[in-house]
């Protein structure tokens, strides 16, 4: 079997996952790398577990304030899934909550919300109006008028 097959990158991503869950991020950043080289390799480039990598590279990145890298990373993550999934799906509405994240960290609000939009017409519509996720970005977007002072848009959004 060998060493570059696809059980062993999923050991990797979740080896990097717990390494990002106490705070190594250098170890973490290594493991998702290995991971999403083997991917990448075995499963090719447009699979949507190279897309899932990317994501937690991606994660992990912006959590330690490469914003140009982690929005690199989402944006081809983004791409693969819209792709491969379809524009409707629920993994395409939780990158574009993540890119509307890392846009909201950065101060650049417009986009934010243009993401965080985005990804609550796909999660209402795929989810339905009462699930958590909608909920989360809902409230995400409160967040972001208040930030912007529109407190009439924050306080009817939730």
């Amino acid at each position: 079997m060998g060493t570059q097959n696809s059980d062993v990158a999923i050991t990797l991503n979740n080896l990097a996952t717990l390494y990002r869950e106490i705070e190594d991020c250098e170890k973490a950043m290594h493991f998702y790398q290995r991971s999403l080289d083997i991917n990448e390799k075995v499963l090719g480039p447009q699979h949507p577990d190279v897309a899932a990598t990317l994501n937690n590279l991606a994660g992990l990145y912006r959590n330690v304030g490469e914003y140009e890298k982690a929005l690199s990373l989402y944006n081809r993550s983004l791409e693969i899934m819209e792709k491969v999934l379809g524009p409707q799906h629920p993994n395409v509405a939780a990158t574009l909550n993540e890119l509307a994240v890392l846009y909201s960290e950065i101060g650049e609000y417009e986009k934010a919300l243009l993401f965080y939009k985005r990804s609550l017409e796909i999660s209402e519509l795929v989810l339905g109006t009462q699930h958590p996720d909608v909920a989360i970005i809902l409230y995400n977007l409160a967040v972001i008028y208040h930030t912007m002072t529109e407190y009439k848009k924050s306080t009817t959004t939730l």
